[in-house]
């Protein structure tokens, strides 16, 4: 049987002279920026900056009482503001491409067995990122924003400002797409060893709790929302759970494989 510690290396004459590393970074920088550009172009001239910010409003502007718009209290917000949506929308629907970019410098650096770990993580990564967003646009701001409004005084005249509410969104747009990356967190824990798989499921109540702490801080003030980050942190940790097996079983390097054959 053949010893896989004597085994070729596989990376064996693929080292290259730091200066064409920078080089290679530099090429990836730009068709980075250049994708993004490229989307940024497609957005100003359709959907417009101004039916982004709208598409982005919509949530709150149906829930307003009647005869209530939001406001622009800087001078220069009803165009800044709709523009820095159009940036960070092109930011977002390139971001595949920019993380192909990334993937495409480092990964001649990599191992068979790491390339089986950190292809699926960039991707899975990103799917998740954008359903933590998508959650929070499509659920939570249509189930918080209508119990917000309920709560406001009669006596107070309800018209948000364009440039806090774009900050509320962008904050709560992370806070979920962040979230919903807990199982990716989980994986990388266990597979560097610092945590075991019996071990996360022993932390199962402290992760309620510091989810828990999570939700109330980054969420409006109100049960809705709080639970609406709650409960998907807890079912994506346990998601994580299992994957983080699966990805231990599947990414372990040869030297790995063959101490964990031995009897």
């Amino acid at each position: 049987m053949t010893d896989p510690v004597n085994k070729e290396d596989e990376l064996a004459g693929t080292e290259q002279p730091f200066v064409q590393h920078l080089f290679e970074l530099r090429d990836r920088l730009l068709r980075s920026l250049y994708g993004v550009a490229a989307v940024l172009a497609v957005l100003l001239f359709y959907p417009g900056p101004s039916r982004l910010y709208d598409l982005l409003a919509m949530p709150l502007v149906k829930v307003l009482p009647e005869g209530s718009r939001m406001i622009a209290v800087g001078v220069v917000s009803p165009f800044l503001v709709p523009i820095k949506v159009s940036v960070l929308a092109a930011i977002g629907l390139s971001l595949p491409w920019i993380l192909y970019q990334v993937w495409a410098f480092v990964a001649p650096g990599l191992y068979k067995h790491e390339k089986k770990l950190v292809l699926p993580l960039v991707a899975a990564s990103t799917v998740l990122f954008y359903m933590g967003a998508a959650f929070c646009y499509f659920f939570v701001f249509g189930q918080a924003f209508p119990a917000i409004q309920k709560m406001a005084p009669v006596s107070v005249a309800v018209s948000p400002d364009i440039e806090a509410y774009l900050d509320f969104v962008i904050t709560m747009f992370i806070a979920f797409g962040v979230a919903f990356e807990v199982p990716i967190v989980v994986v990388i824990l266990a597979r560097m060893g610092i945590v075991t798989i019996a071990q996360l499921k022993s932390f199962r109540t402290y992760f309620v709790v510091g989810a828990a702490a999570v939700a109330g801080l980054v969420t409006p003030p109100d049960p809705v929302s709080m639970l609406a980050l709650l409960v998907p942190m807890y079912l994506l940790y346990e998601v994580g759970i299992l994957a983080a097996q699966v990805f231990i079983k599947h990414t372990q390097a040869p030297d790995e494989g063959a101490e964990a054959a031995k009897p």
